[in-house]
């Protein structure tokens, strides 16, 4: 697991400033001689984090997620509080997340207000372009870290709210570091995951990340404007898909054509619908 061998360092940034938190605090399960752990791509042994045992390695990320998952549910409780519909959409780099959320904040108009929290590793550039569509944007920086947490996304909330810039009865729309791994094992407080598949990918994406397509809510199979010029077999992929997540529901769309984007919205103001309707927890 990435929290316990160290790639999600200490150098998270929120739209280019120190975050209060970084990363969990270590388990006390490890012991004190144990070194600052470090990447490693084997099994769980003396590599992964020497002078730490399998059992407490195992610890230390129930811990982690333990604590990331009290926080996503003080996220989940103030956001539903507010009427806010939030997603969190997860990818491998290059299937189109960005260009689908500017697109869809672009269709989606003045229906409800929206809100993005953009998640890379470095830059700002997905946040300047959300902003030009005009809707508020916060950026967090993950620095080595390859997803985000619960902690990051309450501080980039707190910092819309600063901003009065969080909104009531509408969407809040996350988008994930590109990665099929991680991000499945971290709820944010989301109401669902979004997962999105692009035709440029191979078909078998959804048995070679099971966990990612497993924790889905909703497959968006995006780029469909290309299979002319492709051999994506979008029965297939689907196919694998509910292999993993039986029923999972799918979407097919293109924002070049505007193919299946009017289908994308009447979801999202479905979902809108019931957050808002939904009596106070």
């Amino acid at each position: 697991m990435c929290v316990t061998c160290g790639c999600g360092g200490g150098d998270a940034q929120i739209d280019g400033h120190g975050m209060r938190y970084a990363r969990p605090r270590r388990s006390a399960a490890a012991p004190a001689s144990t070194p600052a752990f470090r990447p490693a791509h084997g099994p769980l042994d003396a590599r992964h984090a020497p002078g730490t045992s399998e059992a407490q390695i195992l610890r230390i990320e129930q811990d982690i997620l333990s604590d990331n998952d009290t926080q996503a549910n003080a996220n989940r409780s103030r956001f539903l509080a507010r009427g806010l519909f939030v997603l969190n959409f997860v990818s491998s780099p290059g299937s189109g997340k960005t260009t689908l959320l500017v697109d869809t904040i672009r269709r989606w108009g003045t229906r409800s207000p929206v809100a993005v929290v953009e998640g890379d590793q470095q830059t700002a550039f997905d946040a300047e372009r959300i902003r030009a569509t005009g809707a508020a944007a916060v950026q967090i920086n993950t620095g080595k870290g390859c997803h985000l947490d619960a902690h990051m996304v309450a501080q980039a909330a707190d910092q819309l709210a600063e901003q009065a810039q969080l909104p009531s009865d509408g969407l809040l729309l996350i988008e994930n570091v590109g990665n099929l791994v991680c991000p499945a094992a971290f709820d944010l407080g989301e109401a669902h995951k979004v997962v999105i598949l692009s035709v440029t990918e191979g078909e078998d994406k959804p048995l070679k990340y099971p966990d990612m397509f497993r924790a889905a809510d909703l497959l968006l199979i995006s780029k469909i404007d290309l299979l002319p010029h492709l051999d994506f077999d979008v029965d297939l992929a689907v196919r694998y898909a509910r292999q993993v997540r039986p029923d999972l529901p799918v979407i097919q769309l293109s924002t070049r054509s505007g193919e299946g984007c009017e289908v994308w919205l009447d979801w999202l103001g479905a979902g809108v619908a019931a957050v808002t309707k939904a009596p106070a927890a």
